[in-house]
């Protein structure tokens, strides 16, 4: 496979990736379901090397942007999708959350250039 800057994985022209559920903005109750979707890519399990793939790493409540050019982190603020999965329940605390989508290669590398999603800002009830 050929490899971008920093030996980065290339985003497919035009790539997103975007939240279905819930909203920038919207008040929901806990446990909060977050759905999401991908355009111009495909989703492929991490560790699975395919052209043009990724798999989803919700950012929450993340105030800067992890390393572009390693692997995601792994813990509670940065959740891993490395199975596929496009939606996920959350157990978050009454109150205002920031959630961001990161699309990581098979190595949980974000491409190049990242395809992520923009900021949204939700409040649990």
């Amino acid at each position: 496979m050929v490899t971008g800057a920093h030996g980065a994985t290339p985003a497919p022209d035009g790539a997103s990736v975007y939240f279905v559920t819930p909203l920038d903005g919207q008040t929901v109750s806990a446990p909060v379901t977050v759905r999401y979707g991908l355009e111009g890519m495909g989703v492929a399990p991490a560790g699975v090397e395919r052209e043009g793939t990724g798999h989803h790493h919700l950012l929450v409540d993340v105030d800067e942007m992890p390393a572009m050019d390693e692997p995601i982190p792994a813990d509670e603020h940065h959740i891993h999708f490395g199975g596929g999965q496009t939606q996920t329940t959350l157990e978050l605390e009454p109150g205002e959350h920031t959630l961001q989508l990161l699309v990581g290669d098979h190595l949980h590398v974000p491409h190049e250039p990242p395809v992520m999603s923009e900021k949204i800002t939700i409040t649990v009830e």
